[in-house]
């Protein structure tokens, strides 16, 4: 016999319902704003770096210039990883994902750190290894790059910022001003994003009085889904398989035509448009002209056009992401993975502001099963 499901308020995948309060981030739905801290993430793309954003998540204030710099030292420093971690990401199959590899780097890195044995609720300790993630992340990425295809890791230069560290190690060679502001314009504006599903598995993970690594590796493994990372990859997939600016308007208008899904289109927290995807439109096509390959920004402006005049929807920020990635020569499979890399600073912050005042999250479900049922002896079972 079935019970009587308890009339609880509900939303299917939570939409809409509060989790907690944060000072870190604001999505404004209505007003397609996103303010990191109360600072608007256009502003800080454009304007500023991915270290200053990093700064400001975890320590909660823009750095004056000496703080910046002495951030900047610290996350040099700090960028050289034990070669435990890379033994670790050479065992692992070859055909592994690079999602799988920087979640077990991360799961070996946590013993090395001098501070993970001190308790969750240290603050200092938790600032200390909330950089340490932050400065090894890009590092992890790359050189688990070249692991997978057989090459030694490089060791990161200390000077290199977390765009320079990244791209540098990735391809083996100096970047350049333009891929590097790409970079860092990317990393700033996936750096953090609210209460979305592997933040907040993070946060439920340290409410546990777990400590930050073990966050992280929550948040990453909830990020492995297809349904929460991999959108950028998808969108570039899709802008592949259309492959010319003039096979793009009717490739959009049969996908519209057959209900197809349109990949880095539209997002759930935006009414109407994602603003992280304007500045990042803008350095994806300046990348583009620059590099002499044109070709992605104009089959861009062909889907954004026809997108917004048919459906009323805009980019979101995964679609310019997508074709900047592969204009800096980033293999497709390695574009979560560079979330990661930039997302590593939103996690870390979360986690310290959960244990700041901490309470364990605890759900309730509504049942819906049986109830009331009379136990059969295992002999009179059918």
């Amino acid at each position: 016999m079935s019970s009587s499901p308890v009339s609880y308020p509900y939303s299917p995948g939570l939409e809409g319902v509060p989790a907690g309060i944060s000072k870190i981030s604001e999505i404004d739905s209505d007003r397609s704003s996103l303010q990191y801290r109360g600072y608007d993430v256009h502003d800080l793309a454009e304007h500023g770096s991915f270290e200053e954003t990093a700064y400001l998540l975890i320590h909660e204030k823009l750095p004056n210039a000496t703080e910046l710099a002495d951030f900047r030292s610290l996350l040099g420093a700090e960028r050289q990883v034990p070669d435990a971690v890379y033994s670790a990401i050479a065992a692992m199959p070859k055909d592994a994902h690079p999602m799988d590899s920087i979640r077990t780097a991360f799961s070996v890195l946590a013993a090395f750190d001098p501070d993970y044995r001190a308790p969750s609720t240290d603050h200092e300790a938790n600032l200390r290894k909330a950089v340490r993630i932050v400065a090894k992340a890009g590092t992890m990425v790359a050189n688990g790059h070249r692991i997978r295809q057989g090459l030694d890791p490089i060791a990161p230069d200390p000077a290199h910022s977390t765009a320079e560290n990244l791209l540098h190690l990735m391809t083996g060679s100096a970047p350049v001003a333009k891929t590097v502001q790409v970079m860092d314009a990317s990393l700033t504006l996936y750096a953090e994003h609210g209460f979305n599903a592997s933040t907040f598995a993070n946060r439920v993970c340290v409410a546990t009085l777990s400590d930050l690594y073990s966050g992280v590796v929550t948040g990453i493994s909830t990020l492995r889904g297809p349904l929460h990372g991999g959108a950028n990859e998808e969108a570039m997939r899709m802008i592949l398989e259309i492959g010319e600016p003039e096979n793009a308007q009717a490739w959009i208008d049969d996908a519209l035509l057959h209900k197809k899904k349109i990949m880095g289109f539209g997002h759930r927290e935006y009414k109407k448009s994602d603003s992280r995807a304007m500045y990042m439109s803008k350095v994806a096509k300046e990348l583009g002209i620059e590099s002499g390959h044109t070709k992605f920004g104009d089959i861009a402006e062909i889907l954004e056009t026809t997108m917004l005049e048919r459906k009323n929807i805009h980019p979101n920020v995964d679609f310019p992401a997508a074709y900047a990635y592969y204009l800096l020569g980033i293999p497709i499979d390695l574009y979560t993975p560079i979330f990661v890399v930039a997302r590593v600073a939103g996690y870390t912050a979360h986690a310290i502001e959960q244990l700041q005042n901490n309470r364990l999250i605890r759900p309730k479900a509504i049942y819906d099963g049986d109830a009331n049922l009379t136990y059969v002896p295992l002999t009179e079972r059918p």
